[in-house]
């Protein structure tokens, strides 16, 4: 997919700020027991199409609007995907602007939890 210039340079922005993680850091972090939450920031039609296996849904759209309620706690470690990885970065951003202390965007987003054969719903 082809990104918009300007997009790009609000991506890179963020990035500098939030912290990334990969796939295999949330599967580690799983078999190790560890809680976390994960969370889908694409639109309404993606996720319908098919999700990570356990995550819940709180669109890019919406995030700063329901986070306080669906995850009250700020210090929560929160893995935050979207298709590619660059929503997920723009709203990682805005939580940790919010107080949010352990959030993290899933490089490669959609695309690489599904190449790395990860369970989907």
């Amino acid at each position: 997919m082809s990104h918009a210039p300007e997009f790009l340079k609000l991506v890179d922005d963020a990035k500098t700020r939030i912290r990334e993680c990969t796939v295999e850091d949330v599967r580690r972090s799983h078999e190790a027991g560890e809680k976390f939450h994960l969370v889908d920031v694409r639109e309404d039609s993606e996720w319908n199409v098919g999700r990570a296996a356990g995550s819940i849904h709180l669109g890019k759209g919406i995030i700063e609007r329901d986070i306080e309620k669906t995850i009250p706690d700020k210090d929560a470690k929160i893995v935050l995907y979207c298709g590619g990885g660059f929503r997920s970065a723009l709203s990682a951003d805005a939580l940790r602007q919010m107080g949010y202390t352990k959030v993290y965007s899933l490089a490669g987003g959609w695309r690489a939890w599904n190449v790395a054969g990860m369970p989907t719903e």
